[in-house]
């Protein structure tokens, strides 16, 4: 495989895009369900645990600058225990590409093409998704540049459509859910936005030309992710209310519905669902990106491409049977996602950070 390498204001519209993915579509609801009025509160408290997260991640980052995940793995942690630790890494990224894509499947079925069978949604999806991988790192990056002003400038036309319909006093009472509420919903947050971060040790910091700029980078960028989800969250709340923000599977979309200027400007929804499908693609490329790229080296592949088709094919097939059916879904999100996220995400690196401290004592002994 040739070294890749991308530039820091890449690496950021990247970081942006992978934290606003599924987030601004799916969060909202779980948030209003655990914290009621002061959802936004909790959102606010997620992206300080975002930040928080990032940093760890920095500090990982330090030990290996010119290796991968995977690569690392093995030189810290020894052969046998290496590959069966790059082994759950892969699974993660795997299990992750196929929620995602379930995940924009089940969006278009139910909301945009209720006559269009799931099946075909996914398979051209993931057709798009393997054409990006295939093609590599850098075009994927390339074309994030292009997407990403029409990203910022479809939410700008979001939010002021929508400012006439906010209501504060949907937002009252503040403060009365109490703190346990707030941390649950700021830790669904973090597992849907930051722990997921993990998977771009196979891009940061081996592929980022100047990786220690790309560090405070990576702070900027999930901090202005998470500015896109907060307003998100207090627009759902003020505008929808609490009932009908936590009732909604995606209350974006349903808030995205409301907007109705002068009765002419109506119905504009399904292009300010361009917002999702161009962030979603981005958050399944990579974490499908970070599985073909991570088995390949896992298996010593000089080239990963020759894997790229028929890992799609997997993927679109495990999309279709991954949730049985949307009950199954948010049980699966609510209470084993975040703490397979927490595991992986916070648990695995803090291992590294150990494991590498241990090392490196017993080297100067």
């Amino acid at each position: 495989m040739k070294d890749v390498k991308i530039s820091v204001r890449q690496f950021t519209v990247l970081v942006i895009i992978y934290t606003i993915g599924t987030t601004i579509l799916l969060i909202p609801s779980g948030l209003a369900a655990y914290a009621k009025q002061d959802a936004w509160l909790a959102a606010i408290l997620g992206v300080v645990l975002n930040l928080l997260v990032v940093c760890l991640y920095n500090r990982v980052s330090d030990c290996f600058p010119d290796m991968t995940l995977v690569q690392y793995n093995e030189k810290v942690f020894g052969k046998w225990l290496g590959k069966l630790l790059s082994l759950f890494f892969i699974l993660f990224c795997f299990v992750g590409a196929t929620t995602v894509l379930f995940d924009l499947g089940n969006f278009i079925n139910t909301q945009v093409m209720p006559d269009t069978p799931i099946q075909a949604i996914n398979i051209i999806y993931a057709l798009v998704v393997v054409m990006g991988v295939r093609l590599g790192l850098e075009t994927l990056i390339r074309a994030a540049e292009i997407f990403f002003p029409w990203i910022i400038m479809l939410f700008i036309i979001l939010v002021l459509c929508l400012l006439p319909e906010v209501r504060i006093e949907k937002l009252q009472p503040m403060f009365t859910s109490g703190v346990k509420p707030l941390i649950k919903g700021a830790l669904s947050v973090a597992g849907t936005a930051s722990l997921p971060f993990i998977v771009l040790f196979m891009v940061f910091p081996a592929h980022v030309n100047q990786y220690r700029k790309a560090k405070k980078a990576f702070l900027i960028a999930t901090l202005l992710g998470g500015v896109f989800f907060v307003i998100i969250t207090f627009l759902c709340i003020s505008v929808l209310g609490v009932q009908m923000t936590e009732r909604h599977m995606y209350p974006s979309y349903a808030l995205a519905k409301q907007i109705s200027i002068g009765n002419f400007l109506e119905r504009v929804e399904i292009l300010i669902a361009g917002i999702w499908f161009l962030t979603v693609y981005y958050k399944t490329t990579i974490y499908f990106y970070g599985f073909v790229i991570g088995l390949a080296q896992f298996l010593n592949m000089a080239n990963y491409r020759p894997l790229v088709l028929p890992l799609g094919m997997i993927l679109v097939v495990y999309s279709l049977v991954v949730y049985p059916n949307v009950a199954y879904l948010a049980e699966f999100d609510n209470k084993i996602w975040v703490p397979y996220a927490l595991t992986m995400g916070l648990l695995y690196p803090v291992l590294i950070l150990g494991v590498a401290a241990i090392r490196k004592s017993l080297t100067k002994n």
